[in-house]
């Protein structure tokens, strides 16, 4: 069969109002008669309006779980050709996700609320979840996704199941399991616009009668995964990306009183940019802005314009006059007078659910990944220099992440009307962060650093440890056959260290400027705190398809240690020989855990003879303390702070109808 199909990024080129046309074909082979029968049972379930979701840990239909979720299916990921968070946009109202920046890598945010990108020091206030395991970098939203079952989009606080990194809400990725008989299945597709190809497929079936196996890769090669402006000055106008994915799946079931699930994920992806499409630096009239330097009294003029609708990128690459990296970033003579993007992510899962009797059943879930991004991007994007020099300012990173979770849960399902969950969780991760930054740029005057020879105006070093643990009980009891009562507590306990390092400043910085001298070390500084999150829903049943709902919730993000410092102001202080100044700086770059507080009234209901699917959820929460970073240019530094407060509320509303003409919806 023929599709119309487009590569990966295409839709946010569409969804603003860019034209692209895309050819591609699509083949799917099918192995068995029982394999269709499966398809078949599956489509009787649509056709019921049956969504299973995991919103609370545990397998609910959509429509009796008092949880606003936003439900993506397989299908619809195919359809659509959603492979990236960024295409999520389409589909989830309320859901915002900005890829790229310095620090986090990347942005998510529900209802209005996310944390900052440019400090990876904050944790995400909405949690990504992969096959169960939480992941805490928003650096992974810059990868794709494949072979994907089901996305959910779980709206509001979420402490009680998912726990720490919560407070707005969760994004949560299934990747597809094994099938029971042997299945596999291939996919093209050119993007005529992107000048790209994307291909990929899987084989799935048993290997023995207890041990199912799923391989699935996935490869892309993009020549214009994002276009330049046209007099944005670089060496190359088309910014190409190519990716590589693949996943080894085992399942093994050998009896009803115990399975176990091992996944495997890689993630190759080499991109010649950072960012993806953006629009910055545009003033109140309409004109793109200069760039200043303060410090020296330099103005930078800028070649690009504020011309929304052109699905260009305003900034430009890197000045040829900054080329020199120093030692430390393992860059393995690659040209940074260009931006790049190249990660390496490792994800594993392996879950194990044991009976202990009829009625209770024990999880296990360990997690890893293992994550190595390096980038290189203009983050002043000038566009030209005072002197006419094309380019902006590089800035050279590197961000690993190492993480291990452990978690554990027993859950009962008795067949009268009291039924829990309590569980565990351990999270211990070390986060690596090393950067070569410009911000006063002696070397564009005076030139590079005269005993070494570096152009970069610091090195810094500033990696960050972080060790959670968490337990939470929860409760369901129906009061009658129509009303239940739901609930639970979590407590959080989350310690976080950081050291502040500059192995080498430009002489000319560390002088006349009044910074930090190569070599400067400093730390740990260290911060720790706790939270007792609970949550309380009462949901009454009308009928078998209408019910309604109200929830209080509460939310927390943990507090941490600001790791964007550059070598001026507080970072002076840090090793003065008195202690109470050493703390008081210390303090300083220390931010507060962010909490939430709220609640939402739904109503979740089927009619038309369960055709029509209304839902509704009414929301209002309060944020204290939302942890928030900007650039102050009166102290020449970055400000981490907490705001007061911040309430979002509005009303979420759903529908599907699946019509008598058959395959419309």
């Amino acid at each position: 069969m023929t599709k119309i199909l487009g590569a990966a990024h295409t839709r946010r080129l569409l969804a603003i109002g860019g034209s692209a046309v895309a050819i591609g074909t699509a083949l799917t082979f099918s192995a068995s008669a029982q394999a269709q029968d499966s398809g078949a049972a599956a489509e009787e379930a649509e056709d019921r309006n049956v969504i299973i979701v995991t919103a609370r840990k545990q397998e609910e239909s959509l429509q009796d779980t008092p949880v606003a979720v936003a439900v993506i299916a397989a299908e619809t990921l195919d359809d659509f050709r959603i492979d990236e968070a960024t295409d999520l946009l389409s589909r989830v109202p309320a859901l915002s996700v900005q890829v790229g920046g310095s620090g986090a890598g990347a942005q998510i945010g529900i209802r209005g609320i996310n944390s900052s990108n440019i400090s990876n020091a904050f944790d995400s206030a909405v949690a990504i979840n992969v096959d169960g395991i939480a992941v805490s970098t928003q650096r992974i939203l810059q990868t794709a996704f494949f072979d994907v079952a089901q996305v959910e989009v779980l709206k509001g606080p979420q402490p009680l199941f998912f726990g720490k990194s919560t407070s707005a809400g969760v994004l949560t990725l299934r990747s597809a399991d094994p099938t029971s008989q042997w299945e596999f299945a291939g996919k093209a597709s050119y993007e005529l616009e992107e000048e790209g190809y994307t291909i990929g497929g899987y084989v799935s079936g048993p290997l023995t009668e207890t041990l199912g196996i799923r391989l699935a890769a996935e490869y892309q090669d993009i020549e214009k995964f994002v276009e330049l402006q046209d007099n944005v000055p670089a060496k190359d106008q088309d910014k190409g990306l190519t990716n590589f994915l693949g996943r080894l799946t085992l399942a093994f079931d050998p009896s009803d009183r115990f399975s176990a699930k091992l996944k495997l994920n890689y993630n190759r992806q080499r991109s010649e940019t950072l960012n993806a499409f953006t629009d910055v630096f545009c003033g109140p009239n309409g004109q793109a802005e200069p760039s200043y330097l303060a410090v020296f009294g330099l103005s930078f003029a800028p070649t690009h314009n504020c011309n929304i609708r052109d699905n260009r990128f305003p900034g430009p690459d890197g000045d040829p006059r900054i080329t020199v990296v120093p030692s430390g970033l393992n860059l393995d003579n690659v040209d940074i007078t260009q931006a790049f993007n190249d990660t390496d992510l490792f994800l594993a899962s392996l879950e194990a659910n044991i009976g202990l009797t009829d009625n209770i059943t024990l999880t296990l879930l360990s997690g890893y990944v293992d994550l190595d991004n390096v980038y290189n991007d203009t983050f002043n994007s000038t566009g030209q220099n005072a002197n006419g020099t094309a380019g902006g300012f590089a800035a050279p990173f590197r961000n690993t992440l190492e993480q291990f979770t452990q978690e554990f849960r027993l859950s009962s399902d008795f067949d009268g009307p009291f039924n829990f969950q309590v569980g565990g969780f351990w999270e211990s991760r070390e986060s690596g962060l090393l950067t070569a930054q410009n911000a006063f740029l002696p070397s564009i005057i005076l030139g590079p650093d005269a005993a070494t020879g570096f152009t970069f105006d610091w090195l810094a070093d500033r990696p960050l440890s972080a060790e959670a643990v968490s337990f939470y009980a929860s409760g369901s009891l129906d009061l009658t056959d129509q009303l239940n009562l739901s609930g639970g507590v979590r407590w959080t306990d989350e310690k976080k260290s950081t050291t502040i390092s500059f192995p080498y400043v430009h002489s000319f910085i560390s002088g006349p400027l009044g910074a930090v001298s190569s070599g400067f070390f400093a730390g740990p500084i260290k911060f720790n705190d706790s939270n007792i999150s609970p949550e309380v829903v009462l949901k009454y049943d009308i009928n078998d398809d209408v019910n309604v709902y109200a929830a209080f919730k509460t939310g927390f993000k943990s507090g941490g240690v600001d790791n964007n410092t550059l070598p001026t102001g507080t970072v002076l202080l840090l090793n003065s020989p008195d202690p109470a100044v050493a703390e008081a700086a210390a303090s300083a770059l220390r931010f507060d855990s962010e909490t939430s507080i709220g609640g939402e009234i739904g109503i979740r209901s089927q009619l038309a003879n369960r055709s029509l699917t209304l839902n509704a959820t009414l929301f209002h929460y309060v944020f204290d303390d939302q942890q928030i970073q900007n650039f102050d240019v009166n102290i020449f530094n970055f400000r981490t702070f907490n705001a007061g407060e911040t309430t979002t509320r509005g009303i979420d509303i759903d529908w599907r109808w699946s019509t008598p003409l058959e395959g419309l919806n």
